[in-house]
């Protein structure tokens, strides 16, 4: 079936030039699904019609997801709001968000950003799909509002996880799914990120590129520039084997079976 790559930023303009060769190279590498990230008004219409475009055609098979990233909070409306829960009623629209906090950046006020938040988590929990999450240095409040809608959502995906093991634990404790990218390739940021791929149950632990962000360091030849693809996934897979002490084939099975389960792809 191909690896799935949960999380791939193909509506950015830096993929307008080669995007039919990017999806190509992915299939070469192996990729047999990619869900694009949408994250804002403009992003989510792109990647449904990217998906669409996709239906009934060889691999990859493109699906997509439909939010607003907290970068984008202060954009959240009621216009906003229903053309996002419309767009969840597609069946290429597997999941809600990128949605979550983001107070590294602050980009947008974060009371504006929490609102934005609980508005997506309800709406993923009235459309019945799973929601796709964004967290950076903003674990407490975070988990505290992802903690009271749990119960109600289907599923939940913390979408490139770079937080520390106490961070994956709460996640865990809450059974969300935990996406890694290729932050655990580098050495001088992610090592961290090799103790809290062991202690991710196999059921749970989903791969994705993050593209065109987060390009593997481990990756040779280097390429040419530092813009990040789908087919570079496989070597998100080498270093999570490697940090689990277990094969690429192991994680590539696990994986692709958890994201086909989570996400509601065909089989």
């Amino acid at each position: 079936m191909g690896l799935v790559d949960i999380g791939a930023n193909l509506a950015h303009e830096s993929f307008a030039v080669d995007f039919d060769s990017v999806v190509s190279r992915a299939s070469a590498a192996g990729v047999g699904a990619i869900i694009v990230t949408g994250s804002c008004a403009a992003s989510n219409e792109q990647v449904l019609a990217f998906a669409q475009a996709t239906r009934g055609s060889d691999q990859p098979r493109l699906y997509a997801t439909a939010g607003l990233h907290p970068h984008h909070a202060a954009d959240w409306n009621d216009a906003l709001a229903a053309r996002i829960a419309t767009l969840a009623q597609a069946p290429e629209v597997v999941a809600l968000g990128e949605c979550g906090l983001d107070y590294f950046r602050d980009l947008s006020p974060r009371p504006e950003q929490r609102a934005a938040f609980i508005a997506q988590l309800e709406l993923a929990i009235a459309a019945n799909k799973p929601v796709f999450l964004h967290q950076r240095d903003a674990h407490a409040d975070f988990i505290a509002i992802l903690r009271d809608y749990r119960p109600q959502l289907r599923d939940a995906v913390v979408h490139c996880f770079t937080d520390t093991a106490a961070a994956c634990a709460d996640y865990l404790q809450l059974d969300c799914h935990i996406g890694i990218t290729g932050w655990i390739c580098d050495e001088r940021r992610g090592s961290h990120l090799h103790e809290v791929a062991r202690m991710i149950p196999a059921e749970r632990l989903l791969i994705e590129t993050d593209a065109p962000y987060l390009l593997p360091r481990t990756l040779r030849p280097k390429p040419k520039d530092r813009r990040n693809e789908p087919a570079y996934l496989p070597a998100v897979l080498e270093a999570i084997a490697a940090a689990r002490g277990e094969s690429p084939a192991q994680i590539a099975t696990s994986t692709t079976a958890n994201a086909r389960r989570v996400f509601s792809l065909p089989q």
